[in-house]
């Protein structure tokens, strides 16, 4: 193991997305079904994918059980030893100092910001998830004429709450980024607030999705958004971070905006991050999803042409805390490997590659959210 490895791997780390771990002992039906981001595959492991071959390798040895160890038994010892150890070896192993957290997302029980921090003897930050915020708003029935005044409201309520460093859109998942990119006028969310009403379900008129994130823009906080790789209901090729150049140009100077996970969109994003002042990035959810094993490759191309200021740490784990650990161990030996064959190769300095391991595994996610630093003297 060189220098920047051992420096990644002793760094603690800032995870700048990620979600709660389900509070209640799993089966393995009900285990094996958060291993994938779509529906069960009949007469298919979950196991029997590259996932889940990381879980086996990287997470059994946590359980006390042997690398590799069969799908079987690493499902009856996580019973055995119950979901509280379960998460507090994994959570504690992951090595991160600080999760910020989407609370937006929970279709199961999961545990509150509060109770991972705790689980992880971590500090958590709290990221509102806009959509939850109009959806709410809706719910409780509001005049369409009064809708933009009292989602505005509310989403300024929501941010300030103690602890709240972002908000978050997931209109990837709900029209997609083929948009106009420009602010909609009144009365054009006047007209699309009526027929939401109308129709009810979740927020996914065109309209209403633009005003939201011009909303994002007006509160002024660092704007998540997920691209790319995610759930089934995705139309991936309308989650292309690309599709975001125009309202780019027309939002500059405002907010930060992070483009989550990004894969397979990964240099598209890199090309943002490159051109707009305002755009961050990460490679999140992917990192789980192929492991260790190729976690330095998705890493290489995000890399390609990123400034070094503008790639962030992030887990998206949500559901088994194995992703938690998995996210934080594939990041560190991808981006560690990687570093170090430039070191090795002469194209960086072992300094600047021990700088770049730092912003991209805390710092930079310190510096865009006002985070306090443990060290005043960090960069």
């Amino acid at each position: 193991m060189g220098p920047v490895q051992e420096a990644l791997a002793g760094l603690p780390l800032v995870d700048h997305h990620c979600h709660g771990a389900v509070t209640a002992d799993l089966g393995p039906a009900a285990f094996e079904s958060l291993l994938t981001e779509g529906a069960a595959w009949p007469g298919i492991s979950p196991f029997d994918s590259p996932v889940g071959v990381a879980v086996r390798r990287h997470c059994a040895p946590l359980l006390d059980l042997p690398r590799h160890a069969p799908a079987a038994d690493y499902t009856a010892r996580r019973a055995e030893l119950g979901w509280r150890e379960v998460n507090r070896r994994f959570l504690e192993a992951a090595g991160t100092e600080v999760y910020c957290v989407d609370t937006g997302y929970a279709p199961h029980p999961v545990t509150t910001a509060a109770q991972l921090a705790e689980a992880a003897g971590a500090t958590t930050y709290e990221v509102v998830r806009l959509e939850g915020v109009a959806e709410a708003v809706a719910a409780r029935g509001v005049e369409a004429g009064e809708y933009a005044r009292v989602f505005r409201a509310a989403a300024e309520e929501a941010v300030r709450r103690p602890g709240v460093v972002a908000v978050k859109s997931v209109a990837a998942y709900r029209t997609g980024f083929a948009l106009d990119p420009a602010r909609p006028t009144d009365a054009e969310v006047t007209e699309a607030a009526g027929r939401w009403s109308a129709a009810g379900g979740r927020l996914a008129d065109p309209v209403l999705v633009r005003h939201l994130l011009w909303t994002a823009v007006d509160l002024g906080l660092p704007l998540q958004l997920h691209t790319g790789f995610g759930d089934d209901d995705i139309r991936l090729h309308r989650a292309d971070p690309a599709l975001l150049t125009d309202w780019l140009h027309l939002t500059r100077g405002t907010v930060p905006v992070l483009l989550l996970h990004c894969w397979p969109f990964q240099r598209q994003a890199s090309y943002l991050a490159a051109v707009f002042e305002q755009v961050y990035l990460d490679v999140g959810l992917a990192l789980h999803f192929t492991g260790p094993a190729r976690s330095r490759a998705i890493l290489e191309e995000a890399l390609e042409i990123t400034p070094f200021r503008k790639l962030l740490y992030s887990s998206d784990a949500y559901g088994v805390t194995e992703f938690h650990h998995l996210g934080a161990l594939s990041f560190r030996q991808g981006l560690g490997a990687l570093l170090q064959d430039r070191v090795d190769a002469d194209e960086l300095s072992l300094p600047d590659a021990l700088r770049i391991a730092a912003w991209t595994g805390r710092d930079n996610a310190r510096r865009l959210y006002g985070l306090p630093s443990s060290d005043p003297a960090r960069d």
